[in-house]
């Protein structure tokens, strides 16, 4: 989503007052509503700034990421709550109601924060919480991805996002086939709710075939995107910009593929080279 701002546009030293597309940021409080010992619990999980769409995919994508929900049996529903407001006359508040709450432990996966667009680890409340254990482990040998197909990802990545050619101000994220297909991509701006809708959806809609998928950035590679692509069991996931140190020790212990600085013509493998296919 996106909106018309009045701007004034200096070019060869002179004002012009034109119309400029911005990428809409809004608040979304995360929720879910469980059952206890026979009593219903409801829960803030998130509060994060967010593109408005796929905001349900945004959610179940958190809830799995975060180790809180396994199967899609688990969501009886998912629902916005209250009145629409602002200027974009938007509900901000969505609640997913789980089927069976007895044995979950929200208070030690709770944020309890207020998340900026581009950084989500920040805000985790202790870092007992950082790493979360994957229960299923990566394949230690799959996908195996061409070289010659990483160099064209930034193009093909581009090529499918619809907001960020109109704004220049938004995150994507994508699953990849080993063609070179796109099967979800997502854009928000914030790069770990783009992820996060990349793998509600897919999740969502079981098409995760991770033998034969990998997951694809457009900017700098963090822990929590490194965490949240092996929570979907994601072999090998690589970006357009630069990684951190924490997601290069995260994707080494983990058997991850870490790839960054993708261009048309180079890459950098951090970690995981026995994938890549010359």
């Amino acid at each position: 989503m996106n909106s018309k701002y009045k701007t004034i546009k200096y070019k060869g030293n002179k004002p012009l007052t034109v119309d400029d597309f911005v990428s809409i940021e809004e608040p979304l409080e995360m929720m879910v509503l469980y059952q206890k010992n026979k009593e219903w619990i409801e829960d803030s999980i998130s509060i994060t700034m967010r593109t408005p769409k796929n905001d349900e995919d945004l959610i179940i994508g958190l809830l799995f990421c975060e180790g809180i929900i396994n199967k899609t049996s688990e969501i009886k529903k998912v629902e916005f709550l209250g009145d629409k407001v602002g200027q974009f006359d938007l509900q901000n508040k969505i609640q997913v109601t789980l089927n069976n709450g007895e044995n979950l432990d929200i208070k030690h996966l709770r944020r309890n924060f207020l998340t900026n667009s581009s950084c989500g680890v920040c805000g985790k409340t202790s870092m007992d919480s950082l790493e979360i254990i994957c229960k299923t482990k990566i394949n230690k040998n799959n996908p195996k991805v061409k070289s010659s197909l990483i160099t064209e990802i930034p193009t093909l990545l581009r090529q499918s996002q619809s907001e960020f050619s109109k704004t220049g101000g938004i995150h994507a994220s994508a699953l990849f086939d080993l063609s070179g297909k796109p099967l979800v991509i997502r854009e928000d701006v914030g790069r770990h709710n783009a992820l996060d809708k990349v793998i509600g959806y897919s999740f969502k809609n079981s098409i995760f075939n991770t033998k034969n998928q990998f997951i694809a950035c457009s900017g700098r590679l963090s822990f929590e995107l490194v965490q949240k692509s092996l929570m979907a069991n994601i072999g090998l996931l690589m970006g357009v910009g630069a990684p951190t140190s924490l997601a290069i020790d995260l994707a080494k212990r983990s058997d991850m593929t870490l790839i960054g600085f993708v261009k048309s013509d180079s890459f950098n493998i951090y970690c995981g080279e026995n994938r890549i296919l010359k």
